[in-house]
């Protein structure tokens, strides 16, 4: 009681305090992660989600390009340590590789979350790319945390989506 209380109104970064504030209103059961960095966010996210479901139940899908990060990428852990770290947290699933690649090999057998996490450090491109594969996991109940150069976080509408994934199909289309 006490964790989530500092967790939804003290905890820095503050702009993060939303993400943990929905999920204690609304416990996710499914969660996707795009960028998960050094972990600290997902520590605190499944520490909030796990107080109200059983761990049993909730389900984790982080995407981050893990040893493969370029000198220029912010920092992060290893494939190994996030699997260490984030053992009997959840049901955890993580996917190596850039978000659009790693999404695209795993959405069909993924299903519906109840709330995607997107980080500013993903690389603007992949992102582009990751929109239609995006629209096929969520739904109008999905709640889409994405965030801003600024380390502010805006919730994204299944329609605003939608209309990401078709325009970024007729990029490709040409």
């Amino acid at each position: 009681m006490l964790r989530s209380l500092w967790l939804t109104r003290l905890s820095k970064p503050a702009g993060e305090r939303t993400i943990y504030r929905h999920a204690l209103k609304t416990p996710p059961r499914r969660i996707l992660e795009l960028g998960i960095g050094t972990l600290g966010r997902t520590e605190r996210l499944l520490e909030v989600a796990a107080a109200a479901t059983p761990t049993a139940d909730l389900t984790y899908v982080g995407l981050d390009r893990f040893e493969s990060r370029s000198p220029t990428d912010p920092p992060g852990v290893s494939l190994k340590q996030a699997h260490q770290r984030l053992h009997g947290k959840a049901r955890v699933q993580l996917v190596p590789g850039n978000i659009d690649s790693a999404l695209a090999r795993v959405c069909n057998h993924l299903g519906v979350f109840d709330l995607v996490v997107i980080s500013a450090a993903n690389d603007e491109r992949h992102l582009a790319r990751s929109w239609f594969f995006l629209q096929r996991i969520t739904n109008s109940q999905t709640t889409v945390f994405v965030e801003s150069a600024g380390r502010t976080w805006s919730v994204l509408s299944k329609a605003k989506i939608d209309e990401m994934a078709a325009r970024s199909v007729l990029q490709r289309a040409g």
